[in-house]
């Protein structure tokens, strides 16, 4: 429990160094709405269908979103998607392995109910599973930073919905191993959950983009993801172009091995950050090292003001 010296509201933050502009336009998704609900399972409008048999409760969501000219928000209800990837065994998708694929995918159902870890998970048939309900936080995405045009988030299981699909990813990979029945349901529930909650195109990202490491402020610190996620089936902007939001407002990093790691797409998100860290270095006459140690103070005070 928080002691009463520690429950006065955090002083404003200053206004964000950079700004992020949206994605080029997008067609909005539909009005989406459900069809049938029952204890077991809900259809949607699109064609979705959840099922609810593995749904848990987690904490309440409740975060705070930042503001970049300073203010800040509380809120209750998600604002954007991070998708994974269970990196978990993959046991080919054949005919002669449905059994097997059946009990893989329900020994991890089971695993990730468990443990909270996300709030939809979508199996190698293309099923979509409730796990946490969205209005309870998934313990998805560690530490981790976001922004659009008018917020920025950090630590993001309570901010934004984790969808995890039964797949691996290896390092630097561009072509997606998630399979079409994967991705036709994961297109049919981010137009849902972006109809419901009104979500941003521009907030719809991977681990990958999202995951920072602040014990030595570098990015990357979960690579699923990292560059092979393949936005447009999903109805979304390449995202991947967007620069890094940990390195532009708040200084964090990459080392050598980042590009090798990441892919070309997410690296080139992390170069153009670098680029604009450097710009408004030059802007403020500091040296990008001086510059750099002034955002990681910025965000310290951010996740300070985040925990009141």
């Amino acid at each position: 429990m928080v002691g009463a010296a520690n429950t006065r509201p955090a002083a404003p933050l200053p206004p964000s160094p950079v700004r992020f502009l949206d994605p080029a336009p997008v067609t909005a998704p539909g009005n989406v709405w459900p069809v049938e609900k029952t204890s077991e399972f809900e259809t949607y409008s699109n064609g979705l269908r959840i099922e609810n048999q593995y749904a848990v409760g987690h904490r309440t969501r409740t975060y705070i979103a930042f503001m970049h000219d300073g203010g800040s928000e509380k809120r209750s209800e998600p604002a954007g998607i991070v998708y994974h990837t269970t990196e978990s065994l993959q046991v080919p998708f054949e005919p002669g392995q449905n059994n097997v694929l059946k009990r893989v995918g329900e020994s991890l159902l089971d695993y990730v109910r468990r443990r909270r870890c996300y709030n939809f998970l979508i199996d190698r048939f293309g099923r979509v599973f409730r796990i946490v309900n969205e209005s309870d936080a998934a313990d998805h995405a560690g530490h981790s930073v976001w922004a659009d045009a008018q917020y920025y988030y950090v630590n993001l299981n309570d901010s934004f919905i984790g969808i995890s699909f039964e797949a691996q990813t290896g390092a630097g990979e561009a072509v997606t191993s998630a399979g079409e029945p994967q991705l036709r349901a994961g297109a049919m529930l981010t137009e849902m959950l972006r109809s419901r909650y009104h979500i941003s195109a521009r907030n719809c990202v991977t681990h990958a983009q999202v995951s920072v490491n602040p014990a030595n402020m570098q990015i990357g610190y979960h690579v699923d993801w990292a560059s092979s996620f393949p936005f447009e089936k999903l109805g979304l902007p390449d995202n991947y172009a967007t620069p890094s939001p940990a390195i532009a407002l708040f200084g964090f990093a990459f080392d050598a091995s980042f590009e090798q790691r990441a892919g070309v797409r997410l690296a080139a998100g992390a170069l153009a950050a670098e680029r604009d860290l450097i710009a408004a270095a030059e802007r403020a006459r500091l040296s990008p090292a001086a510059y750099r140690k002034a955002l990681h103070r910025r965000f310290d005070a951010t996740i300070r003001h985040a925990a009141h």
